[in-house]
């Protein structure tokens, strides 16, 4: 029938990019197809490419004759036109569009021929503590959006009719041409007036009386956000297709961003926890206790080893008393606390002889009384290391202000002089 027999080439790669085995049902090549092309369909941000080929696989496959033809020979069979001029493919939106009979992703459907545009994405910040980062919460955020309105179907007239814009010609935009000077002309691009940027008008006869031809109304609407353990301050949670619709537009996401407040006692590095504590010197050298109140309301017991000192600025770990993983909520990081000393500002005789008789012997420096005569006595003072430099900074910038003053004058003076 067909002369002489092809050679036989690859007859799997269809059924792989619609992820079916070659024994598939024409049902089950069109739920493959239906679920694969919304996910890559450009409108929603997926791959050209891939919509393409998941447009021309399902294609061919869904043709009884040019999937035998496949099955037998391979694709090169189709690009060489057996099976009817098989090799040729139709545009993948004219497929997508006839598939579905319109748009899966709501807005009411488009005329043959013409994309929808993707709507936008409206951003809601939404403020938690670092309790509910801990232990997980629900919260409600209210939102106000535009959806098409019911009565007209988001036509905007009663009768479904448009006309074309007398003032824009339909195109939605306006040029206006303004003289700057001899020879020199602005051109300037904005919505048209008359129609709002759409292109149509509809005459007021015949419009809608629930949404007065706009084709959108107002709408109330509560989002109820999983705020969930270990998420991150910035983490988006996204509720699709919940954002303003608009006619032959694909409806825009509302995307919650959380914002974590900022919180008096622990701070918060990814998984871990970090908090500070101070200890008298008393503590720091003979050991400590101290109750320690977590995000979930636990008490912990701090406490030290029998015969720990504790150096100043010196920073102890608790394994898996962090935060919560986010995904895997049950792991947790570590909690790290940072230990301050606090030093007696100054000792009675008697405490000094006691430390001195407890701690251990201090560096042996025999000075001789010759040594000592020959030395000058000082007096040492408490500094604000910063108090100490802004005073220093103002004291050079009076003195470069006199040393001006004195150069500007004495010039005026010789000045006065000459003449």
């Amino acid at each position: 029938m067909f002369g002489r027999a092809p050679k036989k080439s690859d007859n799997t790669k269809y059924y792989e990019i619609l992820g079916v085995p070659n024994s598939a049902s024409q049902d089950d090549l069109k739920k493959a197809y239906k679920k694969a092309a919304i996910k890559n369909h450009p409108d929603k941000g997926g791959d050209p490419e891939k919509f393409k080929e998941l447009a021309h696989a399902y294609e061919v496959l869904s043709d009884p004759e040019k999937r035998e033809i496949y099955d037998e020979y391979g694709e090169d069979a189709l690009k060489e036109g057996m099976g009817g001029g098989g090799g040729g493919m139709h545009d993948p939106f004219d497929i997508f569009q006839s598939f579905f009979g319109g748009s899966p992703f709501g807005g009411g459907g488009s005329s043959r021929g013409r994309r929808q545009r993707k709507g936008e994405d409206v951003a809601h910040p939404l403020k938690v503590s670092l309790e509910d980062l801990y232990l997980g919460t629900t919260k409600k955020i209210p939102i106000s959006r535009n959806v098409l309105c019911s009565k007209c179907s988001g036509k905007g007239s009663k009768s479904g009719a448009s006309m074309k814009c007398s003032g824009c010609k339909g195109t939605g935009m306006k040029v206006t041409i303004r003289q700057l000077g001899p020879g020199m002309l602005q051109q300037m691009q904005h919505p048209c007036n008359e129609c709002k940027g759409t292109g149509e008008t509809i005459n007021d006869k015949d419009r809608c009386s629930q949404c007065k031809g706009e084709k959108v109304v107002s709408q109330k609407k509560v989002l109820e956000v999983h705020v969930e353990k270990g998420m991150q301050n910035g983490q988006q949670i996204t509720f699709h297709g919940e954002a303003d619709e608009a006619p032959d537009t694909i409806t825009g996401d509302v995307v919650v961003v959380v914002q974590q407040r900022e919180h008096p006692k622990f701070k918060r590095k990814g998984d871990d926890l970090f908090v500070e504590h101070s200890l008298s010197l008393t503590e720091a050298l003979c050991g400590f206790q101290f109750i320690l109140s977590h995000l979930d309301g636990r008490k912990l017991l701090i406490k030290s080893q029998p015969g720990e000192v504790v150096k100043p600025d010196s920073t102890k770990a608790i394994n898996e008393e962090g935060m919560p993983m986010h995904g895997r909520p049950f792991m947790k990081g570590k909690l790290y606390i940072h230990f301050n000393v606090d030093f007696p500002k100054s000792l009675a005789p008697e405490q000094v002889g006691a430390l001195e008789a407890a701690l251990p012997p201090k560096p042996s420096l025999q000075l001789s009384n010759l040594e000592l005569e020959d030395c000058e006595e000082t007096t040492l003072q408490d500094v604000n290391m910063e108090e100490e430099m802004r005073r220093k900074q103002a004291q050079r910038q009076e003195a470069y202000d006199e040393e001006d003053e004195d150069i500007h004058g004495g010039a005026q003076r010789v000045q006065c002089a000459q003449q």
